[in-house]
């Protein structure tokens, strides 16, 4: 079972932050309780108080994907999709949280990776390693759509648990919005394994 806890959000700083795909502004969030912590970063575009309510994207961290461009996930390609859709509106917020490899760490990932090089999918990995399929918890990005007084949202996503997170948190989800990455041969078997074993919602597969 994933832990959760009660949060103390910090926010820790903000600054403007310009793109190749326009004007941001960066927030860094720190969360503590129990001894523990959790750091998530924000990028805001435009006034998300007033209006419609604004595109969301909840993003966990993925070094392999979002840096050096794996094609063994859909991380980057969900990650661009998020951006450029927030920018097309000129308005919307994207929380990157620290989850590498769904939670279970950069190291672990990799030996994952190996066990499926091995035949496992990315869920029968991550159990032969002895963990679930997916640690992550949202209790931090749900605090940070509270900082920022929403109280509705479009949630870029095509995990329910995401939506039934912000949910909880006392915002509405009133739209959810496919953020679907082309099926490349490389991560098929992939996307395939998240519809089917995780619920992921993943039209075509």
């Amino acid at each position: 079972m994933k832990d959760t806890f009660a949060l103390q959000l910090q926010k820790v700083a903000e600054a403007d932050f310009p793109t190749q795909l326009g004007a941001f502004r960066i927030y860094g969030f720190e969360a503590r309780s129990a001894g523990r912590s959790e750091e998530a970063v924000a990028l805001k575009m435009g006034v998300l108080e007033s209006g419609t309510p604004p595109l969301v994207r909840i993003h966990s961290q993925c070094l392999t994907g979002d840096v050096f461009h794996s094609l063994r996930c859909d991380c980057r390609a969900q990650l661009e999709i998020a951006l450029a859709a927030i920018a097309q509106e000129g308005r919307g917020l994207l929380i990157y949280e620290l989850q590498e490899g769904r939670g279970i760490g950069l190291l672990n990932k990799l030996r994952a990776y190996e066990l499926q090089d091995q035949g496992a999918d990315t869920v029968e990995a991550n159990q032969q390693l002895g963990f679930e399929s997916d640690l992550r918890s949202y209790d931090l990005p749900g605090a940070i759509l509270q900082y920022f007084q929403l109280r509705a949202v479009r949630l870029m996503s095509n995990n329910p648990e995401k939506v039934d997170a912000v949910e909880r948190a006392g915002i509405a989800v009133v739209e959810r919005v496919p953020c679907i990455a082309d099926a490349v041969d490389s991560r098929e078997a992939y996307l395939r394994t998240k519809k089917e074993k995780m619920g992921h919602l993943l039209e075509g597969f």
